[in-house]
């Protein structure tokens, strides 16, 4: 049971992970974000970044906060695993 609530989160995280990388992939084409598909995406992942724009200040033009968004994604996912095996391990 444990295992499978983590594998459905660990798939949500994944998800979400590919959505802000493609959110990414959408400021490089000029009024792509403007588009239904980028504003569904933009409402979704900027409460996420959000935050990590505030800390961490863009260089120039390159903005570092996705980064390290996704890499604190990537935590969160094995957080998540090693939380399960931990709970399935107790039982």
């Amino acid at each position: 049971m444990v295992y499978e609530i983590a594998n459905v989160v660990q798939t949500l995280i994944q998800i979400y992970y590919y959505m802000i990388i493609g959110y990414i992939l959408l400021s490089w084409f000029p009024n792509a974000r403007e588009s239904s598909i980028g504003q569904v995406i933009g409402r979704l992942v900027e409460p996420y970044l959000s935050p990590f724009r505030k800390i961490i200040p863009p260089l120039g033009m390159i903005d570092l906060s996705p980064i390290v968004a996704l890499m604190s994604l990537h935590f969160a996912q094995y957080g998540v695993s090693a939380v399960a095996r931990m709970l399935a391990g107790s039982f």
